[in-house]
């Protein structure tokens, strides 16, 4: 008698079911890490934007100041456009005379030399935190 070569309707299902299995884990785990990854673009997105204003300053040596709107959620280089911050991330910001801020626009101000006027911006989504912080003296940006 000849023997058929091909899969059994048994080994079909395994296969089938270990590849459905596969699918939801990664799925799964993929759709935790968004939030996340969605989350560190904005923070690093925001470093950015303070990071060229700071060149900018120096470059064209006039003043130029970064606008923070935590109401509106928003943020940007004035006259050169402005970019939103998702809604589901707080933020608040940390002014060395004012204290902290929860509402209201906030402003940088970077001098012609590369010396700001700033604090620290905190952002929060979630279990994520992080805290942009600007040097007064030589004006560079450090994210913890």
């Amino acid at each position: 008698m000849k023997r058929e070569k091909g899969f059994t309707l048994l080994e079909l299902i395994v296969v089938m079911f270990i590849i459905s299995l596969v699918a939801a884990v990664s799925t799964v785990l993929f759709a935790n890490t968004l939030p996340a990854s969605k989350f560190n673009a904005t923070v690093r997105e925001i470093a950015t934007t303070i990071k060229h204003a700071r060149a900018l300053a120096q470059i064209t040596g006039e003043k130029q100041t970064v606008m923070i709107d935590i109401d509106a959620k928003k943020y940007g280089i004035e006259g050169r456009g402005e970019r939103e911050i998702p809604s589901d991330t707080d933020i608040r910001l940390v002014d060395p005379f004012l204290g902290e801020l929860g509402t209201g626009k906030y402003y940088l101000v970077f001098h012609s030399g590369g010396t700001a006027e700033g604090g620290t911006i905190l952002l929060k989504n979630g279990k994520k935190s992080a805290a942009i912080t600007l040097d007064p003296i030589v004006g560079s940006v450090v994210i913890k």
